[in-house]
């Protein structure tokens, strides 16, 4: 018995010396694994840095490049389109205006009422409409019949006593968001769709054109006053409400930036110079590049796998179509090198632009003690639960490192419009503010984003400049913007009412 005893008893000790064993070697090769999560999170925030010296760097490189476009067409990545707008809205127009915003699947019609000097827009209202899915992929006369009969019914519904005089046409502003070679304030040629649509007979036409021929087809009197896109629409919008507005950002899906330049300042441009003096230049801004932007593995392979490989590189580091894709991206090498949502990685994980930019705000301003936004969000769009409090952590340090970046880089992009025109000094005896006005649902509804990006041009320019410098929110610059630009550049201006 005794031996018997004696030998269970070492037995027993050996089994419990092999599970203490086992319990280390996984408490050991589980911190081997998060000691390799917490290297590449390590890692990633490393060349993600933008200290004030590499922002600097981007600014001065915005500028470089931003001369290099205006002096001559294909000098630079950034376009810097002429738009030909030269007269922006003072605040001082009056009438009933137009706008059609087409720029994806809807587009919308818009009547603004303008009530002159000190009563701004005194009313406005809009109409939604769905584009039947055949029509992106038809041919150029049915899509834009469609739009023109959508535009009568919609000044069917004008109110009476707005009716123009007697031999007097309605006047639409075109917001047209898709690219265009601009060739006059109301003129612009189709050079390609992009968001689904491909209708190949348009291609190479004056859109204004189009809609014109549609609109004459069916006896509706509207002329084309102004062709823009969303983002000089929204440049037009500010400078309605605030006369120091000089440039305009959209940080939403995709970005754009415009601002106000010296004709004389544009060597490519060939034309007279306009009586304002003036110029906005669609900079397209979104296809700068440069050696300073800190890019990592995970923003060359999203550009690899994208559709333009290549191209429009600032806007895949600083926008809402890539922000979360880039959080996603850095997720799935924890998962398959650090273990780091356990043995199997999530096959949710492997999709691209499942996490979307606001859910990643989402899980980025989560207040709670234990997370439980980030866990929810984890699991109802990666179907990964039991996250602990330790992972989830993790999960918003990388939502913080990537929108941190974003916005930063936004900041230094809006300095090297300021450096272009002067306004990033203070000049002796000048009291002008300077005023950028921003749209897009990243700087809407991302707050830290937004703050970041505050903050930041503020530390960018130094105490006494920043005095001198705001950023406003303009709401709807593609819609009411695309009206006011109707009224500046009106054929009846200085026409008495009759």
């Amino acid at each position: 018995m005794g031996k018997v005893a004696v030998g269970a008893a070492v037995v027993c000790a050996a089994a419990v010396c092999a599970a203490a064993a086992l319990v280390v070697r996984h408490r050991m090769i589980s911190s081997r694994k998060w000691g390799r999560a917490m290297a590449i999170l390590k890692e990633f925030e490393d060349k993600c840095g933008t200290p004030i010296v590499k922002l600097r760097q981007v600014a001065d490189a915005m500028d470089v490049e931003m001369h290099a476009g205006l002096a001559s067409e294909g000098g630079s990545k950034l376009n810097m389109l002429i738009s030909f707008v030269d007269n922006l809205p003072t605040g001082d127009e009056e009438g009933l205006f137009y706008a059609l915003d087409l720029g994806g699947t809807n587009f919308r019609v818009l009547r603004v009422h303008l009530g002159g000097k000190d009563r701004g827009v005194i009313g406005q209202e809009f109409e939604e409409v769905s584009i039947p899915p055949h029509l992106m992929t038809g041919s150029s006369d049915a899509l834009f019949d469609f739009i023109a009969v959508a535009l009568a019914k919609f000044v069917g519904s004008e109110p009476e006593g707005f009716h123009p005089p007697a031999g007097r046409q309605r006047e639409l502003g075109f917001t047209f968001s898709f690219p265009v070679r601009q060739t006059s304030i109301a003129s612009g040629n189709l050079i390609k769709w992009t968001k689904g649509f491909n209708i190949e007979d348009a291609v190479g036409e004056d859109v204004v054109g189009e809609l014109t021929k549609s609109m004459e087809k069916i006896g509706l009197d509207m002329r084309v006053a102004a062709l823009v896109n969303d983002t000089i629409g929204t440049l037009a919008g500010g400078r309605f409400y605030n006369q120091d507005v000089i440039a305009a950002v959209i940080l939403g899906t995709g970005t754009n930036a415009a601002y106000v330049e010296r004709a004389h300042a544009i060597p490519k441009w060939h034309g007279l110079i306009p009586k304002s003096g003036d110029m906005v230049i669609n900079m397209e801004w979104g296809n700068f590049r440069s050696s300073h932007l800190p890019l990592t593995e995970y923003d060359l392979t999203l550009d690899a796998d994208s559709l333009n490989p290549g191209e429009q590189i600032f806007e895949k580091l600083i926008s809402g179509m890539y922000l979360g894709e880039i959080v996603r991206r850095a997720l799935l090498k924890m998962a398959e090198e650090a273990d780091f949502f356990g043995d199997t990685v999530p096959p949710k994980l492997r999709v691209p632009f499942i996490l979307r930019t606001p859910d990643m705000s989402a899980m980025h301003h989560d207040t709670t003690s234990d997370l439980k936004v980030v866990g929810n969000k984890l699991r109802d769009i990666l179907e990964i639960s039991n996250t602990s409090l330790k992972m989830r952590k993790i999960v918003v340090e990388l939502c913080d490192i990537v929108a941190t970046r974003g916005a930063r880089l936004a900041a230094a992009g809006i300095l090297g419009i300021l450096k272009k025109i002067g306004k990033d000094t203070v000049k002796v005896g000048e009291k002008q503010k300077s005023v950028i006005a921003l749209d897009g649902g990243l700087f809407e509804h991302y707050t830290k984003f937004r703050e970041c990006l505050e903050s930041t041009l503020k530390e960018l320019v130094g105490d006494e400049v920043a005095e001198t410098i705001a950023i406003e929110h303009a709401n709807d610059g593609s819609g009411i913007g695309a009206a006011l630009l109707a009224a500046s550049h009106s054929q009846y201006l200085g026409v008495e009412e009759s």
